[in-house]
């Protein structure tokens, strides 16, 4: 007799959740997928050789090259980093190459890798040498402020100094804005159409990004300096910042939170664009499209964010309408070309079982759910060409794979050349509902 094997199991995932729980959530996910669909499931493989073989199997383009951009500037900025010690920096590296390489975090981590790069861009701005950098403007942006607005508008607002406003300058400049964009990323991934967090997290990261190159090649001084040295004083690198206004908060709640990071801040004379104006716009800008019923509640935290940067003497008004530009660009850019558009009817992002990427003018559906011919064509983007021929309805590799049809699509063997025919009949006679969208998508 020969001897008994061990098996060993796969491991698996802490459960964190309770198994009574685990599987009524996972039952009413089910309920709301189309039979047919696999559009919005994610990756729960821990297996690296999966990824590997979509990356031998990936047709690169030149929008790949974004990933070179990326690598270049976090490869950089690591290197000039003096803080971080050489086996920290192998750490991060070696630490970020296994969460892209497995799939089940790659699906979150490659997104991310935008913010990644930022921050790691940020953070290595107090090693660039003295002597690379440009001098600093302390007289630029008063002077514009003056001639804009007629006067300091931040010096204006935190002449009026109390304790309940330092602490509702507080809540959006110290907590929200740290906090927000996992909060906006969370509710777009579970109620947006899929893809929506990718999109809006490379658009924050490119938008950050650019935001500090813009810092580097034009430092200027924020209000606080002012306060603290009179208007066209002399600055250089060497001077440490302030958390001005922030101050009051550490006081009022005993801790040293602010005055110590501002203090060792790594830029200190970035003062244009303000970027806690750029991130609360685009912020404001990703959750409108997703929830446009909120959107006054979006703008309003807008304008509470500039209200207190200006308060706690961080940022003068052009400050915040040069960040809340650069968040309308990347915004804009994103929109027309990547983000995946709404779809009425869907709450979640397992409704949804194909999308279209970019907004370019195109005719929308009916008021009452219905489709007509003039906004939908068979041929047009809204479905693929080889469907609207019935004589060929098996689609070829190059039409699946291809990055420029916009679509995501979940294809299924099972469906037969008859179902497909019917599906193209109701719609040439215009009484495909939107119900039934998703049906000729994934149906082919």
């Amino acid at each position: 007799m020969s001897p008994i094997k061990p098996s060993f199991s796969r491991p698996t995932l802490p459960r964190l959740i309770p198994h009574r729980l685990r599987r009524k959530l996972a039952s009413r996910i089910r309920s709301r997928q189309s039979p047919a669909s696999s559009f919005a499931s994610l990756q729960t493989s821990v297996d690296p050789t999966k990824t590997i073989i979509k990356l031998l199997a990936h047709r690169w383009t030149l929008y790949d090259l974004q990933h070179l951009f990326w690598f270049t500037i976090a490869a950089g900025s690591l290197y000039l980093n003096h803080n971080f010690p050489p086996l920290v920096k192998t750490l991060i590296v070696a630490g970020m190459t296994t969460l892209l390489m497995i799939p089940i975090t790659s699906q979150f981590f490659l997104p991310f890798m935008p913010i990644f790069t930022y921050l790691i861009f940020f953070f290595s701005c107090g090693s660039i040498p003295y002597e690379w950098r440009p001098d600093i403007w302390t007289r630029l942006l008063p002077a514009v402020e003056k001639l804009f607005y007629g006067a300091n508008l931040s010096g204006v607002l935190s002449s009026h100094q109390a304790v309940i406003f330092d602490l509702l300058a507080w809540v959006p400049y110290g907590l929200l804005h740290f906090a927000l964009p996992f909060i906006c990323s969370a509710a777009m991934f579970i109620f947006g159409p899929p893809g929506s967090v990718p999109v809006f997290a490379r658009a924050f990261g490119y938008m950050n990004v650019c935001g500090i190159l813009i810092q580097l090649f034009i430092p200027t001084a924020p209000p606080w300096f002012e306060n603290m040295y009179g208007l066209g004083a002399p600055a250089d690198y060497s001077m440490h910042g302030s958390a001005a206004g922030l101050a009051r908060v550490d006081a009022i709640t005993g801790l040293n939170m602010y005055t110590d990071s501002f203090n060792n801040s790594p830029m200190v004379f970035g003062a244009f664009p303000s970027m806690h104006a750029g991130d609360a716009t685009i912020q404001a800008l990703f959750m409108s499209e997703v929830f446009p019923q909120y959107s006054p509640f979006f703008g309003l935290y807008v304008l509470w964010l500039w209200w207190s940067t200006m308060y706690l003497s961080h940022h003068y008004m052009v400050d915040l309408i040069g960040g809340s530009i650069l968040a309308a660009i990347f915004f804009h850019v994103a929109r027309a070309k990547f983000f995946p558009r709404r779809q009425p009817g869907k709450r979640f992002r397992w409704d949804y079982d194909w999308v279209k990427y970019g907004y370019t003018g195109e005719p929308e559906q009916e008021a009452d759910g219905k489709l007509s011919l003039s906004a939908w064509q068979p041929g047009d983007m809204d479905i693929p060409s080889w469907l609207a021929s019935t004589d060929d309805l098996s689609p070829s590799s190059e039409d699946l794979l291809s990055p420029s049809s916009g679509y995501e699509r979940d294809f299924t063997p099972s469906t037969t050349r008859s179902a497909s025919r019917s599906t193209l009949s109701d719609l040439e006679s215009g009484n495909l509902t939107r119900t039934a969208a998703p049906v000729v998508v994934a149906a082919a």
